[in-house]
């Protein structure tokens, strides 16, 4: 059974001011469960991430700024949310989701997070809507308690995975691969294992080619014991600030190509959503649901 991590937002009201930021994490498992594609029974709920968890990739001091919303104006501004209590909370359920889905990809094939994929957290600070980088948090978990000699990321948001890259630069074990606009936020890059930024407008061909061309390569070069998969939909023609011109159908085939050379790889994956700016919710909650219903096909 596919397992899927769930923030139950209800639970947790965050300010106003946050409210269409996080509407999609609703109501994407509300129209998976409408429409069959999942069961209430494949959902689950983590709990808070531990300290102890989170220092093993983020900074002690900026840890506590977090849970003691000490955060300055200017850290805030950078993160792009206003300091709250519940914010930090479910940064710390989407980390432990993150991290539970590891153990549940690795007994089924794969598991999904509605959430996560905070990619632009550094281990000092929080950037571009994340606090903190559950993806990292996850990985270093897995090594620090040898679960995983070797870890894959795959990020495909439409904005490189400036805090992953940082974070891993001098960790062999961990390898980034980030494909991203090439003039796209942020505007200075780290430097991944390996980045390919796309040209503006890059439509489903083009785009679908590349990541044909490379991704088969590095898994049989890496050969990963687990991987990590961010599957941003702001690379859709319709984000506000993608700049690439991938249609929905374009970004269920990248889906389809990532998961399927994973299974067929015996590689245990695990999935979270990223970025996805359209004005139209319905459209982003439609291409994220297309990444649950190409692993139910494929898993």
């Amino acid at each position: 059974m596919i397992r899927i991590a769930f923030d139950p937002i209800y639970a947790h009201p965050l300010p106003e001011g946050h409210r269409f930021p996080m509407l999609k994490y609703e109501l994407i498992p509300e129209q998976l469960l409408h429409e069959g594609s999942i069961t209430p029974d494949q959902l689950f709920s983590p709990s808070p991430c531990k300290e102890e968890i989170i220092l093993l990739t983020h900074d002690k001091i900026y840890f506590d700024k977090l849970i003691q919303q000490t955060l300055t104006p200017s850290e805030q501004r950078k993160i792009g949310f206003l300091q709250s209590p519940e914010l930090t909370l479910r940064e710390l359920m989407i980390a432990q989701g993150t991290i539970d889905c590891c153990s549940y990809a690795m007994e089924s094939g794969i598991a999904l997070n509605v959430a996560g994929g905070t990619h632009h957290a550094f281990r000092d600070r929080g950037e571009g809507f994340c606090l903190l980088n559950d993806m990292a948090v996850a990985a270093n978990y897995l090594l620090r308690n040898q679960l995983a000699k070797q870890i894959f990321i795959i990020d495909l948001d439409v904005h490189q995975g400036n805090g992953t890259a940082k974070i891993f630069g001098n960790e062999p074990r961990v390898f980034t691969f980030s494909m991203h606009g090439g003039h796209n936020y942020p505007f200075h890059k780290e430097t991944s294992d390996l980045d390919i930024p796309l040209k503006d407008g890059m439509g489903d061909s083009e785009y679908l080619k590349i990541l044909s061309d490379t991704l088969p390569a590095l898994i049989q070069k890496l050969k990963p014991d687990l991987a990590f998969y961010l599957s941003g939909v702001d690379i859709l023609a319709s984000d506000k600030f993608g700049k690439l011109n991938v249609s929905i159908e374009g970004c269920r085939k990248r889906d389809e190509i990532v998961l399927q050379l994973l299974k067929q790889n015996n590689i245990p994956a695990v999935v979270a959503m990223g970025g996805g700016y359209s004005p139209d919710i319905k459209v982003i909650v439609e291409a994220h649901c297309n990444t649950f219903r190409v692993a139910k096909d494929i898993y």
